[in-house]
């Protein structure tokens, strides 16, 4: 990695801005990205070691137009508002006239910045996560080519939830830099979905760099979801982070089911008085992955809420580890941070990790977590195979058992039920 000079591919950078019609401030915005990329520091995330791994195969930046025939398939049938992206692609749009005339924007992200620049200008990599934080989130701003943007106005309420589907074509060996940029205005109300999936059978090693940014406004409600669902042949960095105003509220619920190596950073910045983050996550590791995900809530204001509840499982030779860390900043009085992570492992090879991390920088708040590691009672593995069950039952109904409180708190019913099949599926591997 020290022998990659990344200013070498500037003109590679500004060429592609230039093709995608992008405005003058997000080519500017490339640029500098690329000439701080070899000065900036990796990101550091507690007892993942992943320094080594190979997150910086950059490929052309062009699009890949897949083979005819070869467009994946997906129930376009719901009225609700849906986007699918296969590769830097955008396959399908779907957003209802009545939505669009109260302003509601759901697009892909060129798209977005062609017609509507100073909206995006004003919030991309800007308040929820910065160009220059580290080597990743400028790699990521230099070598974007792909991402949505979704913006519902003030008061305006949706209740149908809204979708996104990105897909990674196996067959292509092209990097898999995504961005999602959500903006929820003042007192906006709505549930949005993603879902990342790998399709193919011949799988290309990719790198992948993924980031979420949610900016909820004062009195904003946003539901979001996620089921990751990545390949073993994408290698990836996913940041989500929430950028919370007085008020608001953002309720993450996340499956991180890949089967590739993950390095996750899940952050919710509480900045306005009253604002509330609740995050929920479920994983599996297997196989020979490492997933390693960093769980954040900061509580910058007073009256803050921030709970965290993460529950995994690894299976095989997997690795997985839980880091949650709650912070409580100066003058925040009043701040609310919980946490649990827990995991457990169902092999004697697995390994498994839960690190609760509490910085309280205030006095007259409440803080509190509970972690832990372990392996399946033997007891209770004894109890259902002698009523019958076969190892594979009895443990699967334990893991549903352990995941359940997870599942069972995510407030969108349908979440719950694919989380729950996507689960199933992991397990019957």
């Amino acid at each position: 990695m020290k022998d990659i000079k990344w200013l070498d591919h500037l003109d590679a950078v500004t060429d592609f801005s230039f093709s995608k019609g992008e405005p003058e401030w997000m080519t500017t915005l490339r640029q500098e990205a690329l000439k701080k990329a070899d000065e900036l520091p990796l990101p550091h995330i507690e007892r993942v070691k992943f320094h080594r791994w190979p997150l910086f195969s950059i490929n052309e930046l062009t699009d890949q137009t897949p083979e005819s025939g070869n467009v994946a398939a997906f129930d376009a049938m719901k009225d609700n508002p849906l986007v699918v992206q296969q590769g830097t692609l955008t396959v399908f749009e779907q957003l209802s006239a009545d939505l669009a005339e109260q302003g509601v924007i759901f697009t892909d992200l060129f798209t977005a910045m062609q017609e509507y620049p100073e909206l995006v200008q004003e919030y991309y990599m800007t308040k929820a996560v910065e160009m220059d934080e580290d080597q990743l989130t400028a790699l990521h701003a230099a070598f974007m080519n792909s991402g949505l943007f979704l913006y519902v106005p003030k008061n305006v309420v949706i209740k149908e939830p809204i979708e996104s589907l990105f897909i990674q074509e196996g067959a292509f060996s092209q990097h898999f830099f995504k961005h999602v940029l959500i903006v929820a205005d003042e007192h906006s109300e709505f549930s949005y979905l993603e879902r990342f999936q790998t399709t193919g059978e011949e799988l290309q090693k990719v790198s992948g760099n993924i980031i979420v940014e949610v900016i909820a406004k004062a009195g904003a409600k946003v539901k979001y979801a996620a089921v990751d669902q990545l390949g073993e042949n994408v290698t990836a960095y996913m940041n989500r982070r929430g950028h919370i105003l007085r008020d608001a509220f953002v309720d993450w619920a996340i499956g991180v089911m890949n089967d590739g190596n993950i390095v996750a950073d899940f952050d919710s910045d509480l900045v306005g008085e009253g604002g509330h983050a609740e995050v929920k996550i479920v994983a599996i590791s297997s196989g020979k992955q490492t997933q390693g995900i960093d769980t954040r809530v900061t509580n910058k204001a007073p009256h803050t809420i921030g709970h965290i509840l993460q529950h995994g499982v690894i299976r095989e030779r997997g690795t997985l580890t839980f880091n949650g860390i709650g912070h409580i900043l100066k003058k925040a009085k009043g701040a609310d941070a919980q946490q649990e992570s827990r995991v457990l492992m169902l092999s004697d090879k697995a390994r498994g990790d839960a690190n609760p991390i509490l910085l309280i920088d205030e006095h007259e708040v409440t803080a509190g977590h509970a972690a832990s590691v372990g392996r399946v009672d033997p007891e209770e593995m004894y109890y259902l195979m002698s009523r019958g069950l076969r190892k594979e039952e009895a443990e699967r109904l334990v893991i549903r058992g352990f995941l359940g409180s997870v599942l069972t708190a995510i407030p969108v019913e349908a979440v719950r039920k694919e989380l729950v099949a996507v689960i199933e599926g992991k397990l019957n591997v």
